[in-house]
């Protein structure tokens, strides 16, 4: 797994209309990340996901809202599976294990919030 990260894109797109899965593009073997914004307050990140590609189980420290812009995702939190669609939502509770999964390509948006 490569994962290949831009830079905070922020100042190009403030106070313009930009279409959302058009800000990452898909990699073959990778997974893209796109930092949006990021203060102390929290953060926006795109990921593009390559077919195949993962994050391995792992905690965070505060909550996230995960969005699929385009595909399907396979999300397990505590071990318990989850399948999203384009246009769908999960909120992955802090402190709590979880992992993504690309049977095929996905975009997806993270969103932290640090409380």
């Amino acid at each position: 797994m490569t994962v290949k990260k831009s830079g905070n894109t922020a100042k190009k797109i403030v106070g313009k209309v930009v279409n959302l899965p058009d800000l990452v593009n898909y990699q073959e073997g990778s997974i893209v990340s796109k930092e949006i914004i990021r203060n102390n307050k929290g953060s926006v990140t795109l990921f593009a996901f390559d077919k195949g590609q993962g994050l391995s189980e792992h905690t965070a420290p505060f909550a996230a809202l995960v969005y699929i812009v385009d595909g399907e995702a396979d999300i397990f939190i505590s071990k318990r599976p989850f399948h999203l669609n384009a246009g769908q939502m999960i909120i992955m509770p802090a402190d709590k294990p979880h992992a993504l999964k690309a049977k095929q390509r996905f975009k997806m948006m993270l969103i932290m919030v640090r409380a």
